[in-house]
């Protein structure tokens, strides 16, 4: 087993929850950077990274840093790095994605094209050959610039890790899954307590939260790029992993999990998006609007993405709409609400200021997760 760094591009803003993952996992972390962690770890981390981390985009894999404000230090900074431990023969490799903020070199294009040729260079001198059949496995390399210190990585997950496999259905303006697992995260709500989202939508959220109270790994029912690279992963290491990941599944967990949306297509398709993540039996949706929730017990959590008015029509609806969501958490003794929306009144007409509020951008748009606090239950004797 070699020592590797894998950094994980996440959600600005929700380093810190992708943070305390990687060290559930067991690895170090080496440095946490706006956007993205890294930590030390091995092949097996690969793996386990893949299949474990809910906040994650992807998994990369460092190949080297160096600074380059030229295009000739970036070809030569590109040729110097050890590729051939990375990459076979019969490997096809091109830059996939290249940034840059605060930097000489601005231009993505260019950045690939040159470390195209650079890393052609290198591996044609180590392998002792002018041309590359590149028909086997992929090795997809992505660039950042970040005030001329350049960072090479090769991506080992493949379609961003946000895509759980479970949802096909969605409905308008969805949350991600890696956002709506990190947002979870970020609150102090357990399997124990009650869960509801007035705004399920597509069903994220419950079925994220059904997800962890199951303890089924976000990345078990789906593949990954680096599953091909039998020349740095045994394809038995991937088996091995979703064989942890397979023990750990919990089917018998008590849970209160609710998801309700005003539209009937839209609850049809949260069932069966979570008919398809494997927790159908673990959360009850309903059409029902917001004005209807009611709950007897105490103590539980509204965790929800209300609508925020995207279109301009709708933003005239927005202020009876959000006094709506304040009336009805008024009623609900005892009870804690996180709400993540981009709509700027929303302390105003929900009619309380945010106990805590974080600013988090969702793809684009600025939004906000305004927290609301309850008490803590009682501790039980």
């Amino acid at each position: 087993m070699r020592k590797l760094e894998l950094v994980v591009p996440c959600h600005f803003g929700l380093e810190a929850v992708v943070k305390r993952e990687i060290y559930d996992l067991g690895y170090e972390i080496t440095r946490v950077e706006d956007g993205r962690v890294s930590f030390e770890g091995d092949e097996e981390a690969i793996c386990r990274a893949n299949i474990f981390l809910r906040g994650a985009e992807r998994v990369l894999l460092s190949v080297g840093r160096f600074h380059a404000t030229t295009f000739d230090e970036l070809f030569e900074g590109i040729k110097a790095l050890p590729w051939e431990d990375y990459i076979p023969k019969d490997g096809k490799f091109w830059v996939t994605k290249a940034s840059s903020i605060k930097s000489k070199l601005f231009s993505p294009s260019d950045i690939q094209s040159i470390a195209k040729k650079a890393m052609v260079e290198r591996l044609k001198r180590v392998y002792h050959v002018d041309w590359f059949p590149e028909d086997g496995a992929i090795y997809p390399v992505r660039i950042f610039l970040l005030k001329d210190e350049v960072m090479v990585t090769i991506d080992t997950t493949g379609e961003s890790l946000h895509k759980r496999g479970y949802r096909t259905m969605t409905s308008k303006a969805p949350l991600t899954e890696t956002l709506a697992a990190s947002l979870l995260m970020l609150t102090p709500w357990k399997k124990d307590r009650i869960l509801i989202d007035p705004f399920c939508g597509s069903g994220t959220f419950p079925i994220e939260a059904a997800m962890m109270a199951a303890n089924i790994a976000p990345g078990m029912n789906r593949s990954f790029t680096a599953e091909q690279w039998t020349n740095l992963i045994p394809r038995k290491m991937w088996y091995e992993t979703v064989e942890e990941a397979r023990e750990a599944i919990d089917m018998d967990v008590k849970v209160d999990i609710q998801g309700y949306d005003i539209d009937p297509e839209v609850v049809k398709a949260a069932r069966e998006n979570a008919k398809r993540a494997g927790v159908e039996n673990l959360i009850h949706f309903q059409q029902r609007p917001v004005a209807q929730l009611r709950h007897p017990k105490k103590y539980g959590f509204i965790i929800t993405n209300p609508p925020y008015g995207e279109r301009l029509e709708d933003k005239k609806d927005l202020p009876e709409l959000y006094s709506t969501i304040g009336e009805v958490y008024r009623g609900l003794d005892s009870w804690s609400m996180y709400m993540i929306t981009s709509y700027e009144d929303a302390e105003r007409y929900v009619g309380r200021k945010a106990d805590k509020n974080r600013k988090i951008y969702n793809g684009m748009i600025k939004t906000y997760f305004y927290q609301f606090m309850g008490p803590k239950p009682p501790k039980r004797v």
